[in-house]
């Protein structure tokens, strides 16, 4: 009996490790003092070796629950191979209309996994670099404790 459970076990876990997200870039960055300046650039540097492939692209954030905003704006830019470079303001939403948090929260600290772009692709191969930086009012932005970017293999081909 003992081994059968155990043989159970170990199946459900390879079952439940392997169904998670597919991603082929996870990085994050800690915020300093928990406050994120103007000055403060977040770099991800992303090798692109498929062109074919579809993508999705999320921005992990993790804010404290005594966040002044119920949104966060940020400024993406993407630099390609080629050197060309663009640039996505972005609002990041954080809290509903009644100011309850999105995402897994704690007392002090809320996790919110925030889908920024799905089924994108890759016009061309080789290093791309995603730069994020705050866009909001104020210079140093307290209560951001870290922020992270990934990109999900679907699985899928365009």
């Amino acid at each position: 009996m003992y081994k059968l459970c155990l043989s159970l076990l170990i199946g459900l876990s390879l079952i439940l490790t392997s169904c998670g997200p597919n991603y082929i870039f996870d990085q994050s960055y800690d915020i300093s003092n928990d406050a994120w300046a103007y000055a403060d650039t977040l770099n991800f540097e992303v090798d692109i070796e498929d062109s074919l492939k579809i993508y999705n692209l999320y921005l992990e954030l993790e804010h404290s629950t005594d966040f002044y905003f119920h949104n966060l704006y940020v400024q993406i830019h993407t630099t390609f191979p080629s050197g060309k470079r663009i640039t996505e303001k972005v609002s990041l939403e954080l809290a509903n209309k009644a100011g309850a948090w999105f995402g897994d929260c704690n007392e002090d600290w809320c996790t919110l996994n925030i889908p920024i772009q799905t089924g994108a692709y890759f016009n061309a191969l080789g290093k791309h670099t995603i730069t994020l930086e705050q866009y909001s009012r104020k210079e140093n932005l307290g209560g951001v404790k870290s922020l992270a970017f990934r990109i999900e293999d679907t699985g899928q081909s365009r």
